[in-house]
């Protein structure tokens, strides 16, 4: 809790991550009265205590340098003993053993599958832009009307040249490093006269390599046959020059978990600035736990539980009270909180909830991660973890019958998917083979060690297929009515599955990356997972043998999208195109869970336009 909170504040924001911050800061600008509540800790005066954590942990996931500790006695933390829970991937392994997916005293979310839901979300300050990668790639026009365009899902109630100004804005808001010229593609423009604000980062040497494949790249096939294959420079929110106070990116490869110079954007940048108006304050360790509303369906306030300690007791719990309530948490934290406000059974299916769609549709960017070592060195882990992507697979008329998908280039060697150059270094030093480069399982020294280590890590490299996944409103985010946090309340149950056009998109990926990898005279190390992998599924593929089905793994994006998705009327949505709840004037419900679907770019710059023209949208309809 801050020294003192605001009293009688204008409006109440859940949440302090990207789409809370950005609208507090505008709204504190335009000189309204802005009291957040954030779940997590206040922020350490510097990052060298999340560095630490990160340095010592024993798993390094993207969770690891953040509370609540992902370990407790050598075993993985009971969620039911921490007051602010939060996946991890540590948590997507068979079930009967460590990290079982369904094991409520190993996994917060209660996942109830076919599938597991493989993506991880922060409570902490600032949200999960503490680990995201910095992507910040704008939608192709036809990602809003795949309905008009397609046949397939619903239109968007906003269009692409709606959002394009708004796009704009948070491009500045948040310090994207690109260059005009070369994000003109599938139908994206820009503003006359538009730059970002900063230069592009330079490519990467596997950049590069990648690069020289493309000319005679083939894919059979899956609606690829007649692509121009190319390589785009990736828009980031990572400094290429000072910017917002923020050092230039030093080229440090792990933007995932923690940028270790804090070049890469994050929500605390935002924050920081609205705190400077005078007039935000925010309340940590303050879980919201319900939304009030008054008989005349206006909201009324927001009850809260405060704790001291992550596993401690609540020291207080009471309710603050505003003219207007944005709830900012994410795509399964929102729907939770709103499906726990029953309010005295007044509100039996949560607030917001008429139409009963509060958590349907949950989405992610499912990914395929495929890896290879390169003919010669390319020299990986110099530079951000990705600069550059294929990006001309976004959109085609093969979104009729398969889902699309953008493709990632990795510098990071085999560091995503093994855990390089940890596990190829062990398999060297104590004659094992887990990583496929030491097939003879010799155990080296000396000189023949470090010719083998600078031989393979200086050839790897990996691709990652970010898969548009249809919304079926069968993926959902209910409440669990056995499992509770340290509070009591209900934790979030998750039913999850890929549909027919997910799966086909994920064979498209697939053949692309084998096609690349042949391109590229580059060995394919790619390796299938176990049958019993709950983060995979069977399907048929042009590789595969005739007639039999090919075992495909997927990971988590984090990227959390749907379940208070926006539309044209409430019978078909949760929030109009301004964000706004359809059954109570003074609720906005903000974040990724408003888009009505996931496309396939990264979606936190589509947050930040959405969330900037929220923020204008409140200032000139509820005046001072």
């Amino acid at each position: 809790m801050c020294a003192q909170r605001i009293i009688d504040p204008d409006v109440v924001i859940v949440g302090s991550g990207p789409a809370g911050a950005l609208i507090a800061k505008q709204l504190g600008l335009a000189g309204r009265k802005v009291l957040i509540l954030e779940a997590g800790d206040r922020l350490p005066p510097s990052i060298n205590s999340y560095m630490e954590r990160f340095l010592n942990a024993t798993a390094k996931v993207p969770e690891s340098p953040y509370q609540p500790d992902l370990f407790t006695g050598g075993n993985l933390t009971d969620p039911a003993t921490v007051n602010a829970g939060r996946p991890t991937v540590l948590t997507l392994n068979p079930n009967g053993g460590f990290g079982a997916w369904q094991d409520p005293k190993q996994a917060y979310l209660i996942q109830k599958g076919p599938l597991a839901f493989a993506s991880t979300y922060e409570r902490v300050n600032a949200g999960t832009t503490r680990h995201w990668l910095g992507t910040s790639l704008r939608f192709v026009p036809n990602d809003f009307e795949m309905k008009t365009k397609y046949n397939r899902f619903v239109d968007w109630p906003i269009n692409y040249s709606v959002l394009e100004p708004w796009y704009g804005a948070a491009e500045h808001e948040i310090g994207v490093s690109a260059n005009v010229r070369q994000q003109g593609y599938l139908g994206i423009t820009f503003e006359p006269n538009y730059f970002y604000p900063m230069p592009g980062i330079p490519e990467s040497l596997v950049d590069h390599a990648v690069e020289k494949a493309m000319p005679t790249l083939k894919v059979d096939g899956y609606g690829l046959q007649n692509i121009d294959w190319t390589i785009t420079p990736t828009p980031a929110a990572r400094n290429s020059q000072p910017y917002q106070s923020r050092r230039v990116c030093a080229g440090n490869t792990n933007c995932i978990p923690i940028c270790p110079i804090q070049a890469k954007y994050d929500a605390s940048v935002t924050l920081a600035d609205a705190f400077r108006t005078g007039n935000v304050d925010i309340m940590y360790r303050c879980v919201a736990s319900q939304v009030v509303v008054e008989t005349n369906g206006k909201i009324a306030g927001i009850d809260f539980i405060r704790y001291d300690t992550i596993d401690g007791p609540p020291v207080e719990r009471g309710q603050v009270k505003a003219k207007l309530y944005v709830i900012a948490g994410n795509a399964i934290e929102t729907p939770r909180l709103l499906l726990m406000s029953k309010n005295g059974g007044r509100t039996p299916d949560g607030v917001a909830n008429r139409a009963g769609l509060v958590g349907k549709y949950l989405m992610d960017h499912p990914l395929y991660l495929a890896w290879a070592l390169a003919p010669e060195p390319i020299w990986g882990y110099r530079g951000p973890l990705s600069t550059s992507g294929i990006e001309v697979c976004r959109d085609g008329e093969f979104r009729r019958y398969r889902g699309a998908f953008r493709i990632e280039i990795g510098n990071e060697g085999w560091n995503f998917p093994i855990g390089d150059p940890y596990t190829t270094t062990v398999d060297l030093v104590d004659g094992l083979n887990d990583s496929g480069l030491n097939r003879d399982k010799e155990a080296l020294y000396g000189s023949a060690l470090t010719a083998a280590l600078n031989n393979g890590l200086s050839r790897q490299f990996r691709l990652g297929f970010l898969l548009e996944q249809s919304p079926e409103d069968s993926n959902s985010v209910t409440l669990s009515d056995k499992c509770t946090d340290h509070l009591g309340l209900p934790r979030p149950q998750i039913r999850y599955d890929l549909s027919d056009y997910t799966k086909e998109g994920f064979a498209a990926a697939k053949a692309t990356a084998s096609a690349i990898f042949k391109a590229m005279n580059a060995a394919e190390f790619t390796s299938p997972p176990a049958p019993d992998d709950p983060t995979s599924f069977e399907w048929h593929t042009f590789e595969g043998p005739p007639g039999q089905n090919v075992r495909i793994k997927y990971y988590g994006a984090g990227h959390l999208v749907g379940t208070h998705r926006m539309g044209t009327d409430r019978s078909n949505s949760v929030v109009d195109d301004k964000q706004r709840s359809w059954n109570h004037d003074n609720l906005y419900l903000v974040g990724c869970g408003s888009f009505p679907t996931v496309a396939t770019a990264n979606p936190t710059l589509t947050l930040a336009a959405l969330a900037l023209r929220t923020a204008d949208h409140i200032v000139r309809n509820f005046p001072q």
